[in-house]
């Protein structure tokens, strides 16, 4: 049977690659006709009651009645904000109008697209009280400016201060002081079924709280519907809505775990969010210098099967003879890349990176990521069944990959 990349379902590549088409990005975007802002409640009408005459359904609930959401809730809540954007888009012609029938007689004379205003809302989080804002790249697409409204009411011209469409985070500054900031937490220990508590802006509904748990962890842009991302994405259950996008997710401490980025379009309950370890370090690199240059190193991966081993043997076309069940296998090298120029071969299957054992290409994919452009990274591999080691230095990213 011959193989081809694009039937390697499992591989994972660490070069650009085109948009998946099984992810919704969790987006509001709205038509010109749909456009609205939802009117806060009317201020409620003030009754004089004795104190007897108070149903017991309506007084305050007692302190032990609270949970550990609620205080996680409290806590972060003023500190999510709402998104409001804007972009100029351009309506094609109608199809009509593009065949070559209406061309021949009305040749330059064809009416031009007509633009139209695009708006979405999306979610973010404060950082620093000064105004340093995280969010997604998608939800910011397209324009330099937003409009930023706190909980409290307050809102604010925000300026798009950089974004990252290989991860998709984005950071936005406001002009403003002693505001309420979020308690960063860390990812990399979670576990599948600790809790997890998201808060966002589903559908234009304000500060709207959902929990759920951490259903998986380490999924691949690939499996996720997104391989042109190099993120590993953290599976909830949490309800996320378009709307949602860049809002955090919150461990049961009510630190954040993550950017709530992503919903399946053919499923319910699964949501994704980027580790907030990948979102500090890509907003940090923003906030400097208004860019990130992604190490690189050119090559095409795949996680070993023995069912992949015995398709990738057949196949007329890699031309490999693989011995082994499992590892990361090196199916492709890009020319004049990093990998190249280190001596990576087609067939090499890596082992270890700077020392620490691999098991999956997301792995590696993780470890290049992690690694610093132009300094040495450690690679162990088997080449012909021999170990070998071999030293490698990534290049920044290639804008045209």
């Amino acid at each position: 049977m011959s193989l081809s990349f694009k039937q390697l379902a499992t591989s994972i590549s660490l070069l650009a690659m085109g948009a998946g088409t099984g992810i919704l990005a969790s987006q509001y975007w709205l038509k010109p006709e749909q456009t609205h802002k939802i009117a806060p409640d009317p201020a409620p009408v003030v009754q004089s009651l004795k104190a007897d005459s108070v149903p017991a359904a309506r007084s305050p609930l007692p302190a032990q009645a609270s949970n550990f959401i609620a205080s996680a809730v409290e806590r972060v809540g003023p500190a999510v904000v709402r998104i409001d954007s804007s972009r100029q888009v351009s309506n094609d012609l109608p199809s009509a109008f593009r065949n070559p029938f209406f061309r021949r007689f009305f040749g330059d004379e064809l009416p031009a697209p007509k633009e139209r205003i695009e708006r979405g809302t999306g979610s973010g989080f404060i950082l620093s009280p000064d105004g340093r804002i995280l969010t997604n790249a998608h939800v910011v697409s397209g324009t330099d400016t937003v409009e930023v409204t706190l909980k409290d009411g307050r809102t604010f011209e925000g300026r798009v201060v950089g974004a990252d469409s290989v991860t998709d985070v984005a950071v936005v500054k406001i002009n403003a002081n002693k505001l309420p900031v979020v308690k960063l937490g860390r990812s990399d220990g979670l576990i599948p079924g600790q809790w997890a508590i998201a808060i966002g802006n589903p559908l234009g509904l304000d500060n709207t709280v959902t929990a759920g748990i951490i259903s998986a962890i380490g999924r691949t842009s690939s499996q996720v519907g997104v391989p042109d991302k190099r993120v590993s994405f953290i599976q909830t259950d949490a309800a996320i809505n378009p709307g949602n996008s860049g809002g955090p997710l919150l461990n049961d401490r009510g630190e954040v775990i993550g950017i709530n980025t992503a919903i399946r379009a053919n499923a319910q309950g699964l949501g994704f969010a980027i580790p907030i370890e990948t979102a500090q370090r890509v907003a940090e690199q923003l906030f400097s210098k208004g860019r990130v240059d992604h190490p690189y190193l050119g090559i095409q991966m795949v996680d070993l099967t023995p069912a992949l081993r015995k398709e990738i043997n057949g196949s007329s076309e890699l031309k490999l003879k693989i011995n082994r069940d499992e590892g990361v296998l090196v199916v492709r090298v890009v020319e004049n890349s990093p990998a190249a120029k280190a001596g990576i071969q087609q067939g090499d299957i890596i082992q270890k990176v700077e020392g620490q054992s691999v098991k999956a290409a997301a792995d590696v994919q993780a470890k290049v990521e992690a690694s610093k452009i132009g300094a040495n990274l450690k690679l162990e591999i088997l080449r012909n069944g021999q170990p070998q080691q071999i030293q490698i230095k990534p290049e920044a990213f290639p804008k045209n990959k």
